[in-house]
């Protein structure tokens, strides 16, 4: 029984600390053309490791990671005027990217308007309110 409650408090800890983390990225990636950069970076990824599969190849799996990573990085410096996460957080900054892909699949974030989103940024400011 304890080790149930203990999993499960180590597990509400860690979708906590995702969720503070994706809060974050969201708010390094407000700029219209930086999210657009950043879906179809995560678009040619997805098609390179789908080519890599069909073909098997590691060479457009390569090709697709490279593309995506400048895709975004060029979001980043000529556009949203930030550095990526990527730098920092490698590992929770690629999880957060295909979140974020996922919230503008399913039609929760917007390509256009930030405004728009409907996945909210809560500040650290509102969070502890």
């Amino acid at each position: 029984m304890q080790q149930n409650l203990a999993n499960t408090a180590k597990t509400a800890v860690s979708t906590a600390v995702k969720d503070q983390f994706y809060q974050f990225y969201l708010g390094e990636h407000q700029n219209p053309t930086c999210r657009q950069l950043h879906f179809l970076g995560s678009s040619l990824g997805l098609l390179g490791a789908t080519q890599a599969i069909r073909k098997r190849s590691v060479k457009p799996l390569i090709k697709g990671i490279v593309a995506g990573y400048a895709c975004a990085w060029v979001g980043h410096f000529f556009f949203e005027h930030n550095k990526p996460a990527s730098f920092k957080q490698p590992l929770k900054s690629f999880v957060s990217d295909f979140r974020m892909f996922g919230d503008i699949v399913r039609g929760q974030l917007s390509l256009t308007d930030p405004s728009q989103d409907r996945v909210h940024i809560k500040r650290l400011d509102q969070a502890a309110g």
